[in-house]
């Protein structure tokens, strides 16, 4: 296709900026935004309708759909009740220690979840734990929204940004978690992840006054009677979703060997979970299949569908292209200020602006970078992570965030204020992205610098 004309560049970044800005301001829906800016692009000679379709990775979102039709089906099986009435015994009626326990388990499970999904599966099972103890609601399900957004990006399947430097790079599985020669995504976020949530520990819920920690008046809260069920309802169904899901994550950290596509592998482990469980009927204690379509988030899949396609329209002004060859000196000089630079001016605007969004738009001009010779892994990794930890500032980073909030509201039947969410989202924000800095600068950056 031909160049753009100057007219046509001018309204493209016209149409960028303004869809970008309805999603971070929220004028309309974001998925709305999206595509309506996706159509005017069309519309305007910026890209065909063929160029706008195939500017979507559409492996990646197969990868999203399958892996949360999977997710639907492990939150009916009775293991997150499991799992948190285990929590309470395990924490002894300690409200600190609880809450730090279910934030433990909303970052491991979405490590292969996406961090929506968990909360609306974590909060649900810890609000009658939180009212047993006498807890306040606001930081223990805050903290399970901190924690599922912040462990999305250490594996492939969590969240999106990885998913997007997957399609952006050609990042693999397991590089994921060891990659040349040295620990990536995983075991960095992990120990980031442990650090920040005892600094949460120690300053944050250990101190708090007896009353707002699980401890009544009169002494400890008791565990012995569970407002939870810890049973599993049907262990036959648990034991096949758990398997089910276990083997298509196998099958997708064998990618390369097996030579298909990740889209494929968790498009075919989800539709070979579905054969089973439909075709054992009544003999499971399973939801119906429609209810686990309903359950999708579908205006997160156009929204994602949308942002691939705007991006990609977006490319066609080569503004991406001019500002790597513009930074491209000062990363190629000291990739030390450079990597520096982009972690900490990442965080206060993904705080502010939708942080998928911005990242795959720098995910692309780091690729222009690396055809520039500059080192791009250091780059790419203190993108998506400071991306990730600075999203957890306000709701405006993070959808799972919003989600998280509107719980604590609805069940406080009160408008939580801004001065209390910021009390516990800007001291775990920057708790996180100071540690995971430190992990990133000496395991990622300065290597290369001496190189």
């Amino acid at each position: 296709m031909a160049e753009i004309t100057d007219f046509t560049f001018w309204m493209t970044v016209i149409i960028f900026a303004v869809t970008i800005l309805t999603v971070v301001v929220g004028f309309i829906d974001s998925s709305v935004a999206a595509v309506l800016g996706v159509l005017a692009m069309v519309w305007l000679g910026t890209m065909t309708e063929s160029e706008a379709f195939n500017a979507v990775d559409w492996n990646v979102m197969a990868i999203l759909v399958s892996i949360w039709i999977i997710a639907g089906y492990l939150g009916k099986t009775g293991i997150p009740e499991w799992l948190s009435a285990k929590a309470l015994v395990v924490s002894g009626g300690n409200g600190a220690l609880l809450i730090i326990i279910l934030s433990m388990l909303s970052g491991i499970i979405s490590l292969v979840v996406d961090n929506v999904v968990v909360i609306l599966m974590m909060a649900p099972v810890a609000i009658p734990i939180v009212r047993h103890l006498n807890l306040p609601l606001a930081p223990v399900i805050l903290m399970i929204g901190f924690s599922s957004n912040f462990m999305g990006t250490a594996l492939l399947l969590g969240d999106l940004p990885p998913q997007m430097l997957h399609s952006v790079s050609g990042i693999e599985f397991m590089e994921f978690i060891w990659q040349d020669g040295r620990p990536s995504s995983f075991p960095i976020l992990m120990a980031t992840f442990v650090l920040t949530l005892l600094f949460m520990y120690f300053f944050g819920f250990k101190s708090m006054p007896a009353n707002e920690s699980g401890q009544h008046q009169g002494g400890g809260a008791s565990t012995d009677e569970s407002p939870l069920d810890a049973s599993i309802p049907d262990k036959r169904f648990a034991t096949i979703v758990v398997t089910g899901f276990f083997a298509t994550i196998m099958a997708m950290a064998l990618r390369e060997h097996l030579g298909f596509q990740l889209g494929f592998i968790a498009l075919t482990g989800a539709m070979l979970l579905i054969l089973v469980i439909e075709g054992m009927g009544h003999r499971l204690k399973k939801p119906e299949f429609e209810e686990i379509l309903q359950e999708l988030d579908w205006r997160a899949i156009f929204f994602y569908i949308g942002l691939f396609a705007l991006v990609g329209g977006f490319e066609k002004t080569h503004l991406l292209q001019l500002l790597a060859n513009y930074l491209a000196p000062l990363f190629q000089e000291n990739i030390i200020a450079g990597a520096s630079l982009l972690y900490w001016v990442t965080i206060p605007i993904v705080g502010l602006v939708e942080h998928d969004a911005y990242i795959l738009t720098f995910l692309y001009m780091i690729r222009d970078l690396g055809a520039q010779g500059v080192e791009a892994w250091p780059l790419y990794w203190m993108l998506v992570w400071s991306g990730t930890l600075g999203s957890n500032l306000t709701i405006a980073g993070a959808p799972a965030l919003f989600v998280a909030l509107n719980i604590v509201e609805r069940e406080e039947q009160r408008k939580i204020p801004i001065k209390e969410f910021l009390k516990w989202s800007v001291s775990f924000t920057l708790a996180a992205s100071a540690i995971c800095f430190i992990f990133g600068l000496l395991i990622w950056v300065l290597p290369f610098a001496s190189l």
